[in-house]
């Protein structure tokens, strides 16, 4: 009885962490089906995120510092969408008056959407890192993994080599998490292949709705290609280890402020 009570408790601070990604693919299901007037649908979907963005600030289900990480991952998720639609790596064929380049603004809340459920989870379910390796050994490999998304269009790609180095820097590393008071760890690495799994299942479902297309998706809805996982677990990796760091730099500062505090009192 107490492992279903865990179960659906967990399920539950997932299900809140995930309300921007919900909203996302709600909207391109409903905008979809439903054409909406005045405006063409790629802004429809822009203005809807920004409004979700700014309600969830407003209500306190996502804190401003939250809302910083997820302002970095948008601009860091719209560098690759401009750079991957001028290489045709995939294409957003819809027209929509705020389009730079051919990539619409509101793809880049892709990308945050995925900060946003990682930095939720993150505080709702208390994250603690064990045995997280050195800051210059994870900064390096998430640049690293982040610029393989570009260089592999004019040198080999390294991928699979990067997923290696990864599996050996986290060997020992594990994530301890709280739910109802009880605390769990997990694997780093299968966190990071579990989460990987699930976007390319929300990535079908977006693909299906015309959120974006991949070339064999032209002329009729595909299956995304399996391996794409792989792609989307990089980025699960880059995304994770980027708001490690800033959890562990904000950790640092609040630290020494409350050291500074301290010894200013006594």
């Amino acid at each position: 009885m107490r492992a279903i009570t865990q179960l659906l408790h967990f399920g539950w601070q997932q299900a809140l962490s995930c309300l921007f990604p919900v909203v996302i693919f709600a909207s391109l299901a409903i905008t979809q089906v439903i054409p909406l007037p005045f405006l063409p649908r790629y802004d429809w979907l822009l203005i809807i995120f920004l409004l979700m963005q700014w309600w969830m600030v407003r209500s306190g289900l996502e804190t401003r510092d939250e809302l910083k990480v997820i302002t970095l991952f948008h601009l860091i998720g719209l560098a690759l969408e401009l750079f991957k639609v001028h290489m045709g790596s995939w294409s957003y064929p819809d027209e929509g008056y705020s389009k730079i380049l051919g990539v619409p603004l509101y793809s880049g809340f892709m990308y945050a959407s995925v900060a946003s459920y990682l930095c939720q989870a993150w505080r709702r379910l208390k994250v603690e890192l064990v045995k997280w390796p050195s800051f210059w050994v994870v900064a390096p490999l998430a640049a690293a993994i982040y610029l393989n998304f570009f260089t592999h269009h004019y040198w080999i790609d390294v991928r699979w080599w990067l997923s290696g180095l990864v599996i050996i820097v986290f060997w020992s590393s594990w994530v301890r998490y709280e739910v109802n008071g009880s605390h769990y760890r997990m694997p780093i690495a299968l966190s990071f292949v579990l989460i990987g799994f699930f976007i390319w299942v929300a990535e079908n479902i977006a693909t299906f709705f015309g959120a974006w297309e991949y070339p064999n998706q032209t002329d009729a809805w595909s299956l995304v290609h399996l391996g794409k996982v792989s792609s989307w677990l990089l980025l699960v990796i880059v995304s994770f280890l980027i708001v490690a760091m800033l959890k562990q730099v904000k950790g640092k500062r609040f630290t020494l402020a409350w050291l500074q505090e301290k010894k200013t009192f006594y």
